[in-house]
């Protein structure tokens, strides 16, 4: 009987093989951040953007979904008409959707 014994050289990992073997991983943080990260703060970005351009006569949605007409504009507040009596003070980061300006 012939035993017959093979020995494997271990060769060293080159930098492509290191590379190629990180590279699924790299993807799926190059998808994560196209498809859900930066989508998301443009939006935020856009909202933020909206909320400091306020001014009176724009009818707004805010975020509970009251609607109303602006009158006036502070700092950080919002003073909202919503019916012909009666004013309601929001914060501006209150305030999630322009609906319609009427300058």
């Amino acid at each position: 009987m012939v035993n017959k014994i093979v020995f494997f050289q271990q060769q060293e990992a080159s930098f492509f093989d290191i590379f190629l073997s990180q590279l699924p991983i790299f993807l799926i943080f190059l998808v994560l951040y196209y498809f859900f990260l930066r989508p998301n703060s443009k939006k935020q970005e856009s909202i933020k953007s909206m909320q400091s351009n306020l001014s009176k006569g724009d009818k707004v949605i805010t975020i509970g979904g009251i609607h109303g007409k602006v009158t006036g504009v502070r700092s950080e507040k919002v003073i909202i008409r919503v019916s012909s009596d009666s004013e309601l003070t929001v914060d501006k980061t209150a305030i999630a959707k322009l609906l319609k300006s009427d300058n």
